[in-house]
């Protein structure tokens, strides 16, 4: 092996022993932003199906607040 490549290979080596156990357990990424997009899509078909049923029940709970 020539000098050249066992220096690069040396580097190489430190630099993945380096990011430790921490770095290979960052998690699922893709996975969350897949549950986020899904919950907001979810949460908006519900607003477009349900508004009206919505903001009589936020106004009539508003009104329970203030009072007759």
């Amino acid at each position: 092996m020539t000098p050249l490549l066992d220096l690069l290979l040396r580097v190489v080596h430190r630099a993945g022993a380096l990011g430790g156990p921490a770095d290979r357990e960052r998690g699922d990424v893709p996975g969350w932003v897949l549950v986020t997009v899904m919950t907001a899509g979810l949460v908006t078909a519900l607003w477009l199906v349900a508004d009206e049923q919505l903001t009589s029940i936020f106004t009539s709970a508003l009104d329970g607040v203030r009072g007759p």
